[in-house]
């Protein structure tokens, strides 16, 4: 996969511990393997069961928060459920009202929690950090079908001044929605300027909430109520999404390119943004698509027990191979009946680095996980 390129503005900033941190990764750059921990073996084991909020089922945080649940109550003896939920906003919603100890999010939602904008206007929320993980990339999905070759496309033109085409930007407050409205918003206004002559107020796509599992459904041909009621749809999640991947095998789907939407964001918004392609390996395309990629964070109550902390950042790392191999759930069923059933491997647990986990600004790292990449010299 080609290196993302980071592009954020630049922000008043001063040399905090974190930022101190940060220096001091690069200088400990050789010190640690990825798989290897030299942390303390004597750290005690929670005393108490926890709940691990991932995303949707099926999805990366889902498969990839089932996979570190198992072997995070392995290495302790102590239950760490996996709860399915709708992602970013609602696990950290879950996290800061202590319904859930731990969960995934993307950079971006967490700077909104964190400091109180966007979805979380009403009020910021309270949490910690453990580790930068890996990149969500933003899939824009079309039917093989369609002719859309770009986002402009799906928008109004000169030539089809009533087009309104429909599309699914994932579920109502999710970490999904919000990068979609950013990506479209953006679309429209680069649509505006360039077709001075359209009505601005009618230059828009009609943005529909619906699930992962939905949006694959919906983009299929008519058949149901569902089939059929979308155009296209926008996804943010790991690479490959099992959901995306699976219509190659039944409709084909091409990945619109939004590099220059996504450049024109990472530019503008601070939030970790960064820019990447999708390599055609990972769904069977023709070439690779460039596309905007957003930083996930593992998050945690702030007053989760150092012992669930340091053994959850311990076992991610510790343990980083056998996430990528892959790891039998309870209740994985094989793809074909009789046979055993097959682990499921998370490529994105490949993409750990301790040296870049304590990338968490502006969310502090809780006290237990600083504790470990200390004394792991990071």
């Amino acid at each position: 996969m080609d290196r993302p390129r980071l592009l954020t503005p630049a922000r008043p900033t001063g040399l905090t511990r974190r930022s101190l941190l940060g220096f001091g990764a690069a200088a400990a750059s050789g010190l640690l393997l990825p798989g290897c921990s030299r942390g303390r073996a004597d750290e005690p084991a929670p005393s108490e069961k926890a709940v691990f909020a991932t995303g949707n089922a099926g999805g990366v945080y889902n498969v990839f928060g089932a996979a570190l649940c198992k072997l995070v109550g392995e290495v302790t003896g102590v239950e760490l459920t996996p709860q399915v939920s709708d992602g970013s906003v609602d696990n950290l919603v879950k996290v800061a009202s202590r319904k859930a100890d731990l969960g995934f999010c993307t950079s971006d939602t967490a700077l909104a929690a964190y400091e109180g904008t966007d979805a979380f206007a009403s009020g910021r929320l309270r949490f910690s950090a453990l580790a930068r993980v890996y990149d969500n990339y933003v899939h824009v999905v079309v039917p093989m079908a369609s002719k859309a070759t770009g986002l402009a496309d799906l928008f109004p033109s000169k030539d089809a001044p009533t087009r309104r085409m429909v599309v699914g930007v994932g579920p109502k407050g999710s970490g999904t929605e919000i990068v979609a409205d950013l990506i479209l918003d953006r679309a429209k206004a680069d649509v505006i300027k360039a077709n001075p002559t359209l009505d601005p107020a009618k230059v828009d796509v009609i943005r529909r909430n619906l699930k992962l599992e939905e949006m694959a459904l919906a983009v299929q041909p008519r058949g149901t109520a569902l089939r059929g009621s979308i155009d296209a749809f926008i996804w943010s999640g790991g690479v490959p999404t099992d959901p995306i991947a699976q219509l190659q095998k039944t409709i084909g789907f091409r990945l619109l390119d939004i590099g220059g939407v996504a450049e024109a964001i990472a530019l503008k918004e601070f939030g970790g943004f960064l820019v990447a392609p999708i390599p055609p390996s990972q769904y069977g395309l023709a070439s690779s698509v460039p596309t905007l990629a957003i930083p996930n964070y593992l998050v945690a109550r702030t007053d989760l027990s150092d012992s669930w902390a340091w053994w959850t950042v311990n076992t991610l790392f510790r343990r980083q191979n056998d996430l990528v191999r892959g790891v039998l759930i309870p209740g994985d069923t094989p793809a074909t009946p009789g046979a055993s059933p097959t682990p499921t491997g998370n490529p994105e647990a490949g993409a750990l680095d301790p040296r870049s986990a304590i990338a968490t600004m502006p969310v502090p790292l809780h006290q237990a996980a600083e504790r470990w990449y200390r004394q792991n010299h990071i």
